[in-house]
């Protein structure tokens, strides 16, 4: 059986990008209980609208009520839990076992455990099992031979395949906490590993370097490992990054989705090309991490490294008229005449070279810098709403 494939959405436009992108599922925070403090969220009101919207596409929604409850909460959480029943979300993503409990007892929610709870073992697969939870994120330190024996307890499987990976152990920092008094457990992580450190010796003296000291993790990609965990029988592979823009997340769904396919169409062969684009979306290097039990100092930056913001992406398609041919972009990054570009969707790549371009007063401009400027082009393959455009990605 094909894997469900299981994208980050930070808000109800990439909920939509996401779905229409090639992902099966959607999951995100409400702005109760999550642990994305820091990201915009969804409204109950939001939250429905997204539902309705993948319930129409046979497309699932998953809501992550994983933060570290306080008794001051519990009062809250009930009420919480019985309006994502009415909303009909498909299940909730939990850490703490209350949760659990507290859903059992008042809804008809699916309950999924968190990779908070760093689940490795198949002795607490089997027991959350017999709790009644129906599906299990282990850890992101889960090796394949870890998956393979979990596997068999029954119960299904949910791993992460691409995105961020934390220095602590699952996500289970207290460094946040302690130097910025900002929870990572309750949705405030500050990001502490990626920060520059001095190095002490005995003596309290700083050890000068060549480069600073970071504890930063690398990011995961098993793409190249694709076709093994199909044959696992994995239930669904999960994509990081809910603060992640648009065009992350239609580039690395679109990316695995084409993948997933053509295995199970019998037409997959390991393509570097697809590794190069997705190395266009990201700003640290990415690796298998623990996958393949190789785990060890190549697998997080110990000195300097350089984080370059990605300018790649261009524009978003939000006309095309297919008369007059006229498409409708808005900016998002820097373009210019001349430019050698691709636009992408769902099932299609183009390249195009910008040639003339007209502004909203129907302008004739050789250039277009403003954020999220209004332009047409005349482009003569059709395109669609939600297409995106960006610097021709070289093979």
């Amino acid at each position: 059986m094909k894997p469900e494939l299981l994208a980050p959405a930070g808000d109800l436009e990439r909920l939509k990008f996401a779905l229409l992108y090639g992902a099966d599922a959607v999951y995100l925070g409400g702005q109760l209980f999550g642990l994305r403090a820091n990201a915009i969220n969804f409204t109950l009101e939001q939250l429905k609208e997204g539902v309705e919207f993948a319930h129409s596409l046979n497309k699932k929604v998953y809501v992550t009520v994983n933060i570290v409850l306080h008794n001051k909460e519990i009062k809250f959480l009930i009420d919480y839990l019985k309006q994502l029943d009415e909303i009909k979300v498909d299940a909730i993503i939990v850490s703490d076992l209350t949760v659990l409990d507290l859903a059992k007892k008042h809804t008809n929610l699916e309950v999924h455990i968190s990779t908070q709870q760093s689940t490795l073992n198949y002795e607490a697969v089997e027991y959350l099992k017999a709790l009644g939870v129906t599906r299990v994120v282990l850890g992101r330190e889960a090796t394949k031979e870890d998956i393979e024996i979990i596997k068999k307890v029954g119960l299904e499987v949910e791993i992460f395949i691409h995105g961020a990976m934390c220095a602590s152990y699952s996500g289970r920092c207290v460094l946040s906490n302690y130097l910025t008094n900002r929870d990572a457990n309750r949705g405030g992580c500050s990001q502490i590993c990626r920060w520059d450190f001095d190095l002490l010796d005995e003596n309290k003296n700083i050890i000068k370097g060549e480069k600073n000291f970071t504890f930063c993790s690398k990011d995961l990609s098993l793409l190249k490992h694709i076709n093994e965990i199909c044959d696992m029988g994995v239930t669904s592979l999960k994509i990081e990054g809910r603060m992640r823009s648009i065009y992350y997340i239609a580039t690395v769904v679109n990316v695995y989705r084409k993948v997933i396919d053509n295995y199970y169409d019998k037409k997959y062969v390991y393509n570097s090309s697809y590794e190069n684009i997705l190395s266009r979306v990201a700003n640290r290097d990415s690796i298998v991490q623990f996958f393949d039990s190789n785990y060890g100092k190549d697998c997080s930056y110990y000195n300097d490294r350089i984080e370059v913001s990605n300018q790649d992406f261009l524009g978003v398609v939000l006309d095309y008229n297919k008369d007059t041919k006229i498409a409708t972009i808005e900016q998002r990054n820097y373009f210019k005449k001349g430019d050698i570009v691709e636009f992408f969707g769902p099932d299609k790549i183009n390249t195009y070279q910008v040639d003339e371009i007209y502004d909203e007063d129907n302008n004739l401009i050789e250039i277009v810098r403003h954020p999220k400027q209004i332009v047409y082009l005349k482009i003569d393959f059709k395109l669609n709403k939600n297409d995106l455009m960006r610097i021709k990605v070289d093979k």
